[in-house]
């Protein structure tokens, strides 16, 4: 049982989104008695996001959820500059059009997670580049960054770690966290914005922008971060092994979204759907404890679940009756990955990898010789195999028992 009444925390904390919170016990007040607006930050840097920022999008989501309104923030004038948070190198200048290019492309995918009228508590979706891009530099020095002390910006994670390992921070990073700081300053004066969440990585910059607000405007205002989600593995949520897990469909085809999801350990169902779906907990609780093959029930369900929160339910529905056909049948359903081989042939282990089963043709060898791999059901052994199809003719590529393409010409 949480500890807290309001709506908005109880709900953030039973379904496992609470990492660290400034002034919990004012938050939950504030929470309940009036509609708190609350934003989160999203760089545009690729033409979609992709799961490592599910986590945040879900706190905008339970923050709508419990009665409250969501702010988006498209960082296009963040994004000119990068967070150097996490990172061991200057991130890539985006120019002005591929900017608004992702960010034209990002758009619609908060429009199926997230509710945006004129009500008290629709969503907003805003670009920071609206100001921050008009803000005169002597302006901004003089009225922000007296605030900021460099004996304290260089105790941040973000800056630290990059010093410690003797990676360079170009100036222009250095002024990521005083621009978001001013973020949250001007979404308090505009909007009457009270709390920033984010990812455990962004505490740094939260901080920040809650102690320039309360010195230029003296306003209480709070933060709120979600804990890095980890696998049972160990590993960083959103990796694999053929790249990022993107969330846009013309990044990757909703049957591999599924299937990713569907591919989840055992030991993390419970978890992934707690934070990643709005199935009831008592549900929840019921099909994690579930044993054995039963549980690939629940993987299931929590693939359907995230892919129709994501992609909607056409995609859901899609992918999923897709996995039904080429599981249960054996057969190679619509929205299975596809590659063409050509007139020429393919080497088997080339194919693989084309079609992001593999990493590497030297993984795929491996595979090869592991014997996982089949073409129409019939096992590869020879890693010098050349697929050749006749003209119009398709094969069904598997490797192992949950991956699967089809082969055409």
């Amino acid at each position: 049982m949480s500890e807290y009444k309001s709506d908005l925390l109880r709900l953030l904390d039973e379904r496992g989104h609470l990492h660290q919170l400034t002034d919990g016990g004012a938050l939950d007040v504030l929470a309940g008695k009036e509609i708190v607006t609350g934003y989160v930050g999203f760089d545009p840097t690729a033409p979609s996001l992709h799961i490592g920022n599910l986590a945040s999008i879900m706190l905008l989501r339970r923050l709508q959820q419990a009665g409250h309104r969501p702010i988006v923030i498209m960082g296009g004038g963040t994004a000119k500059v990068g967070d150097p948070s996490g990172r061991d190198e200057t991130r890539a200048m985006l120019t002005e059009e591929k900017l608004a290019s992702n960010i034209a492309s990002i758009k619609g995918g908060f429009e199926k997670m997230l509710r945006f009228d004129e009500s008290e508590t629709g969503a907003l979706l805003i670009n920071n580049d609206d100001w921050l891009s008009r803000l005169g530099y002597i302006e901004i020095l003089r009225d922000v960054g007296q605030h900021f002390t460099i004996n304290r910006m260089l105790t941040f994670d973000s800056v630290k770690l990059r010093l410690d390992r003797e990676q360079p921070l170009t100036f222009l990073e250095f002024n990521y966290m005083i621009m978001q700081a001013y973020d949250y300053l001007k979404l308090s004066r505009d909007y009457g914005c009270r709390l920033q969440l984010g990812g455990s990585d962004q505490w740094g910059n939260i901080v920040n922008g809650i102690e320039l607000t309360r010195r230029i405007d003296g306003r209480e205002v709070y933060g709120v971060t979600a804990p890095l989600i980890t696998r049972a593995d160990g590993q960083k949520m959103g990796k694999s092994v053929s790249g990022a897990i993107w969330l846009n469909e013309e990044q990757l085809p909703a049957y591999d979204f599924w299937q990713y999801w569907r591919n989840t350990d055992d030991r993390d169902v419970g978890k992934f759907l707690r934070l990643f779906t709005d199935l009831p907990l008592d549900e929840i609780a019921r099909l994690e404890a579930l044993e054995g093959s039963e549980i690939n029930r629940a993987k299931a369900i929590l693939a359907t679940e995230v892919t129709r929160l994501v992609r909607g339910e056409e995609a859901a529905r899609a992918a999923e009756a897709t996995a039904a056909q080429t599981f249960a049948d054996g057969g190679a359903g619509a929205d299975l990955p596809s590659l063409t081989v050509g007139e020429e042939g393919m080497r088997i282990a080339a194919a693989l990898t084309a079609i992001g089963f593999t990493a590497s043709n030297g993984e795929a060898k491996r595979k090869i010789a592991e014997g996982a791999v089949k073409i129409g059901g019939e096992t590869i052994s020879d890693p010098g195999f050349v697929i050749e199809l006749d003209e119009g003719a398709e094969a069904k590529l598997s490797m192992g028992k949950k991956k699967h393409g089809i082969l055409t010409r």
